[in-house]
């Protein structure tokens, strides 16, 4: 009876094995009706040292360039980033078009423009305006300067201070950008994968070891949402239809980008003393410009909210109507009270004492939120497989021991992406070489900062790394800032009164570059295995990307730094609001919580909890309702700087609204490079605006709103002069 039940439920498995098998086939089908790489078929894969050609490189420099200015720009604002792949990819396809168009009609073109080498130009330049960002010069770095620790509360000795000077910085981000690279190569697991399994599905050899790469894309499928889109959009460029619609595109784009640069070009004219010209016009009253509500016509932010999600739009202006609407005109009532009365509102021993430490309490408490869901998340899985036994590859089905049905795209996918893998040797001569390195020449640039402090931190690194390279193929989200903050903390804590706080943001600035490289390279390689281009091109295009941007980088900061004298004071048109945040983290790293004003504590401990709940609500309500929740990290942003550039994003959310609904397939193929053209065109006039400031030539005309009382007063002053 037993063998009987036995055989049954055998032959019952092997009928729904062969269910299961129909249904691959079913779904291989479908596959092939929609495949990608079908478009693609009969047409060469160049070899990777023909994917990087002189061309590309070239035009990823200049590209390189032009977005480190833009990102530069933003993070010395605001400190948001929206994506820019869209424009590079698109900019990056427009300029090698362009290139090979002349090159065809004087019959000298020899080598035909491919998604593999568009692949690379986006690659190169994503490394290189990444570390405009990950190099700290809205933050950490910034933030060891004398003219952010005359803001902070202490902290202002010598040895906590290092101002900005272009030698040590652009040593700086070669010492620090390059571990990332190698930081993920190097870990390795044993792979089970049958023989007859490979042979049969006629995948490239696999060796009994796969590194991290195989491991996040092809074993695990892991999405990486930037990196799949930025694939799909130059897929799309290459095909006949795409390659029209590109087109129209870069013309959108191009109209916009000279629209934007040339309103720039015009409100500079107005701007010829501080609090002039159209970035200070009281939209919504001089009462609201006081509290930071007003419209600044500002084209970057306008575009930056068509680009980012309506939540995170939405979630910011309600973080700006909660500050600086409701919560600092309360406070402010309390002066004398609760801080006393002759201390500026400009000091952190007063009301902004209250914006920048209530703002950081909200971003520590998203941050490790979200840490410890991503962490939870990637334990979670890696136990699950564990349990499930040992890691085949994820075509297969799941318990059978017969080979998967895999569709087209994968297998070829698969064999290109397995051909040219990065030998294991240059990955741990890689690594070790930049790690020694590091240990060697940071203590010079940082003395505060112990060799045994980075060695420990390079120990932890590619855990890290990994932490975060996972969790962003999950959900599309790096955390990198919040490792930087993490190592603030520790850091600080460790070196203690002695240059505690200069220690801790340069490892900051160190745990950070590494993570953030980690994380964009894993999002690279996604974009290429969909792409077909060789890792070795991706690999060495990330190289050349990151040294690109050891340059640039310091490079436009240093520009910005010497054009213009008020940059990071509150108020100013670059008041670069994280350097002073990240500059009081360190300080309560390294000094505790006795120098804030009285009931900060309290309220930073309340928001701390708030951004928790918030987040933990959003998760347990699921994504139906939460779409309707605001997020706490975008609320903390206005804390400090207040709402005005709010005002911005919220009406470019409504400009793309409004385009949905009148005609949403044109909106969504071209809203993209609209935003993207008015966000580069505003960018880049700030070149020729700091160009001119360094030759002191200066607006014609100042163009300023008062009340009528201050008017009249302006008129009876100007009469007793006649």
């Amino acid at each position: 009876m037993a063998s009987e039940e036995v055989e049954m439920r055998s032959l019952d498995e092997e009928e729904k094995l062969r269910q299961r098998k129909k249904d691959k086939e079913g779904e291989a089908e479908q596959q092939e009706e929609v495949s990608v790489e079908r478009a693609f078929e009969g047409l060469r894969v160049p070899p990777w040292r023909e994917q990087l050609t002189f061309r590309a490189l070239v035009v990823s420099f200049l590209l390189s360039v032009m977005f480190s200015v833009i990102v530069m720009k933003l993070n010395l604002t605001t400190g948001i980033i929206p994506s820019l792949n869209v424009a590079a990819g698109l900019l990056g396809f427009f300029f090698i078009k362009m290139w090979t168009k002349v090159l065809e009609q004087t019959g000298l073109l020899r080598t035909p423009f491919t998604r593999q080498e568009n692949t690379v130009i986006q690659t190169c330049v994503v490394a290189a305006y990444g570390l405009a960002f990950s190099g700290g010069f809205g933050s950490y770095l910034f933030g060891m300067s004398s003219k952010i620790a005359g803001q902070a509360t202490e902290g202002s000795e010598p040895q906590n201070i290092k101002d900005p000077s272009l030698g040590w910085m652009i040593g700086f981000m070669f010492v620090v950008s390059f571990l990332g690279l190698f930081s993920l190569v190097p870990l390795r697991k044993v792979s089970s994968i049958p023989k007859f399994l490979n042979l049969e599905l006629g995948y490239a050899r696999r060796d009994a070891y796969s590194n991290l790469f195989q491991i996040m894309i092809i074993d695990y499928k892991l999405i990486y949402p930037s990196g799949t889109a930025t694939a799909y959009l130059i897929n799309g460029f290459h095909t006949l239809n795409g390659e029209k619609l590109a087109k129209k595109q870069v013309w959108m784009l191009g109209k916009c980008f000279i629209g934007s640069f040339f309103w720039g070009f015009f409100q500079w004219f107005y701007t010829a003393s501080d609090g002039c010209g159209f970035v200070s016009f009281p939209t919504l009253g001089l009462k609201a410009y006081d509290h930071r509500f007003y419209f600044d016509f500002s084209a970057t932010y306008v575009g930056v909210g068509m680009i980012c999600p309506y939540l995170v739009n939405v979630s910011v202006l309600l973080g700006g109507i909660l500050s600086w609407g409701i919560m600092w005109p309360l406070i402010h009532n309390q002066k004398g009270h609760w801080y006393p009365a002759d201390t500026p509102d400009s000091s952190l021993h007063g009301l902004n004492g209250y914006k920048v430490f209530i703002g950081i309490a909200m971003i520590l408490g998203d941050g490790l939120y979200n840490f410890v869901k991503v962490l939870h998340r990637t334990v979670s899985t890696f136990v699950s497989a564990w349990r499930k036994g040992p890691s085949t590859l994820p075509v297969t089905d799941d318990d059978s021991p017969s080979p998967a049905l895999a569709s087209y795209d994968d297998e070829k996918r698969t064999d290109v992406f397995l051909k040219d893998q990065i030998p294991q040797w240059v990955a741990y001569a890689g690594y070790v070489a930049v790690a020694v390195i590091s240990i060697i020449a940071l203590p010079f640039i940082f003395p505060p900062l112990k060799w045994y402090f980075i060695f420990v931190a390079y120990i932890f690194a590619p855990v890290l790394a990994f932490c975060n390279a996972y969790g962003c193929g999950l959900t599309d989200w790096s955390l990198a800032s919040t490792y930087g903050k993490l190592a603030i903390f520790v850091i600080g804590a460790w070196a203690g009164s002695h240059g505690g706080v200069l220690a801790a943001l340069a490892a900051c600035g160190v745990m950070m570059s590494i993570v953030s490289t980690a994380s964009d390279l894993m999002q690279d390689f996604k974009t290429g295995y969909l792409t077909l281009a060789s890792p070795r091109s991706m690999f060495v295009s990330q190289i050349i990307g990151t040294a690109m941007g050891c340059v640039i980088a310091p490079s436009v900061f240093w520009l910005f730094f010497k054009a213009f004298k008020d940059i990071g004071t509150e108020g100013s048109q670059y008041p670069a609001p994280y350097a002073i945040i990240y500059r009081n983290m360190a300080i309560l790293g390294v000094d505790g919580f006795g120098s804030l004003p009285k009931h900060c504590l309290t309220l930073c401990y309340v928001f701390f909890v708030l951004a928790i709940v918030i987040n933990l609500i959003r998760d347990l309500v699921g994504p139906r309702i939460a779409r309707f929740i605001p997020i706490p990290m975008a609320m903390a942003i206005p804390f400090y700087i207040g709402s005005y550039f709010a005002i911005d994003m919220f009406i470019g959310s409504v400009i793309l609204f409004v385009w949905e609904k009148i005609d949403k397939r044109k909106a969504d193929s071209f809203a993209p490079a609209v935003a993207s053209g008015v966000i580069c065109g505003d960018g880049i006039w700030t070149l020729p605006q700091a160009v001119l400031a360094l030759a002191q030539v200066k607006p014609p005309i100042c163009m300023k709103f008062l009340s009528r009382k201050m008017n009249a007063q302006v008129d009876e002053f100007i009469s007793t002069l006649s």
